[in-house]
């Protein structure tokens, strides 16, 4: 599962600990229809429209442990929400995972010899109460560019950089609404990790 981390207000990591759901396979994630504008309940042109590159982010599996290494592409969008001092974050992942040898499957069916490699895709929408920062961090529109989190098999990322906390005065509140990838590794099988459930595994 994909490091859910927004900062000190959405807490720590998310494990993708759900208990598995039977899906008829193969394994399908229609993210596309959650991850979307229109199910934000916004008010007129994104506040925030940027993408960011990550490099060296660790995943997490059903197991708890972690089972692979990913690089990808991130599409953030902010919009004010109808609702004074609400935010909608609709936010994208295109990305490939590189899995790591003697680790867990995502899973948790089996263990990885690590050639289980493959892409993902998905992402969330969620719900951000707070003030934007009237000077941000990061530019609003465009490639905030590359970040290397760095991360270790434990979970441990020192590069890791929240984007809100780059947009949002400090007392921000954030919570999800929805949130879902799915992960293919050809043979080696398929994973869908969502807010609705899991299926399936890769090893």
């Amino acid at each position: 599962m994909r490091k859910l981390l927004a900062g000190a207000a959405a807490g720590a990591l998310m494990l993708a600990s759900l208990a598995s759901t039977a899906f008829a396979a193969p394994n399908t994630l229609n993210w596309g229809t959650e991850v979307n504008p229109g199910e934000c309940d916004k008010v007129g042109s994104p506040v925030v429209n940027v993408t960011q590159k990550v490099v060296n982010d660790v995943d997490s599996g059903e197991g708890g442990n972690y089972w692979a290494f990913d690089e990808y592409n991130k599409h953030i969008q902010v919009w004010k929400s109808s609702t004074q001092g609400e935010y909608c974050a609709d936010v994208k992942y295109v990305g490939q995972f590189d899995s790591q040898s003697g680790q867990t499957s995502p899973g948790a069916g089996g263990t990885l010899d690590g050639d289980e490699d493959g892409t993902f895709e998905g992402g969330f929408r969620a719900t951000i109460t707070g003030t934007l920062k009237s000077t941000p961090d990061w530019k609003t529109k465009g490639s905030v560019g590359l970040f290397d989190y760095n991360c270790d098999l434990s979970g441990t990322c020192p590069g890791y950089v929240s984007w809100v906390a780059r947009y949002f005065d400090s007392g921000y509140g954030f919570s999800y609404d929805w949130w879902g990838w799915i992960y293919h590794a050809g043979n080696n099988g398929s994973w869908v990790n969502s807010s609705d459930g899991n299926s399936g595994d890769i090893f």
